[in-house]
């Protein structure tokens, strides 16, 4: 008996180190995201039931972006993506935070409208979130699915809704909801964000697919140099930002669901928060100050339940 307790004993340490090591790569795969990259969008609409439907024309794009790590905990790594135009202009651009076992998923419905959803247990075990947040950190889409490393491959992947991207939702109202396949994997010069999307008009009927699409965004290393500038412009603002996530977080806890509204007083809400960024880094205020301003703005904006 003794020695089938200390065989039991050993076998649970091997377990207990295999699984953290499994988890270990999950967060080195999650972190080496990270970096200074050349970026080149590509998407193109690949089927549509309807022969009667015109495909829209392919969309090419490309720039320059810095995805630094902001937030680095055990079961947090969150990541803010930078677009950088030229030698002086510097875009805050969408943020990535990556949530081990999170019990609950904001899914995105329609409308500006996202509700959180409880997940069963199953559903959870050893997988990892990825939140996605607008230039504003809003919500965008988050979606769950395992790390998988084998065979020198590190990928992720999931399916979720989201509402229009960006290069489509100013031009397009023939549908209402990008339910997005997502795959994320790791390259030799980089990663690449792999997408098999489905085109949606989601309503009371249901949901009816117009179009599907295929979508490539691949990030690739470039000399960290040229983002001199947007590491200067960063280090006097991330403070205001860090308050705008946190002005955001207490939002996302307490409430059940969230809807977006559109402009107010003629500004979308990212022009609000961008302005108030600009003037917290100049006139330097205090940081309860900003606070306040910045919780006012957002609730203004907001219609949570």
């Amino acid at each position: 008996m003794k020695k089938i307790l200390i065989s039991l004993s050993l076998f649970a340490c091997v377990l207990s180190a295999s699984a953290q090591s499994k988890f270990e790569q999950d967060r080195n795969a999650i972190k080496a995201l990270a970096g200074y990259y050349k970026v080149t969008f590509n998407y193109a609409e690949t089927f549509a039931a309807d022969t009667a439907y015109k495909f829209h024309p392919r969309y090419h794009s490309w720039g320059y972006e810095w995805a630094t790590i902001v937030e680095d905990s055990p079961k947090k790594i969150a990541i803010q993506h930078l677009l950088v135009v030229g030698d002086s202009t510097v875009i805050k651009h969408w943020r990535e935070d990556w949530v081990y076992e999170q019990p609950t998923i904001l899914q995105y419905d329609k409308d500006n409208t996202w509700k959180k959803v409880t997940l069963k247990p199953a559903e959870v075990k050893g997988r990892w979130v990825q939140k996605v947040y607008q230039v504003d950190d809003s919500p965008r889409y988050e979606g769950i699915g395992t790390w998988v490393h084998v065979d020198g491959r590190h990928e992720w992947q999931s399916k979720t809704d989201s509402p229009l991207p960006r290069r489509e939702f100013t031009k397009r109202s023939d549908y209402n909801v990008l339910n997005r396949g997502n795959r994320i994997y790791l390259t030799t010069q980089g990663w690449m964000f792999e997408q098999d999307n489905n085109k949606v008009v989601r309503s009371a009927d249901g949901d009816k697919t117009i179009a599907q699409e295929k979508g490539y965004e691949e990030f690739t290393k470039v000399d960290e140099a040229k983002f001199a500038y947007a590491k200067k412009w960063w280090a006097g603002q991330q403070a205001y930002w860090a308050d705008a996530r946190k002005a955001w977080d207490a939002i996302y806890e307490k409430n059940p669901s969230i809807k977006l509204a559109g402009k107010k007083d003629g500004k979308l809400l990212f022009e609000q928060l961008f302005d108030l960024a600009e003037r917290s880094e100049k006139e330097k205020w205090n940081s309860d100050k900003n606070k306040a301003e910045t919780i006012k703005v957002i609730n203004n904006y907001v219609n949570a339940s």
